[in-house]
């Protein structure tokens, strides 16, 4: 029998890629006057993965509530980061699509 946590372990650690990622990338970003949109959309989607992911750990009941608002902070991130030219940006912004594909596949089955 799984527990609760091992259910999500794959989600678990696409949660914390992109965390990781998005931490990276607005370090990266912080001190240029036309980074600051893309720093601070980074932090929040990294502190919103954090978030999920202890959800995941307790095995909460709002996942899928969560898991909705995550993809759509983690498609902003995307979005953000993709339109920009740099590694650190374009590697955060594969880690966010690939949360948010995660995200939504959790909404979807755990709703």
């Amino acid at each position: 029998m799984l527990l609760v946590h091992e259910e999500y372990q794959s989600s678990f650690d696409v949660a914390l890629k992109c965390a990781v990622e998005c931490e990276h990338c607005a370090e990266a970003c912080m001190g240029q006057a036309e980074m600051v949109k893309c720093a601070r959309t980074c932090l929040d989607c990294a502190e919103i993965c954090r978030t999920i992911s202890t959800y995941m750990v307790r095995g909460s009941r709002f996942i899928s509530h969560l898991a909705r608002a995550c993809a759509e902070i983690c498609q902003a991130c995307a979005d953000e980061c993709s339109s920009h030219d740099t590694e650190h940006c374009q590697k955060c912004a594969q880690a966010c699509r690939e949360a948010v594909k995660e995200y939504n596949n959790i909404a979807a089955v755990a709703a």
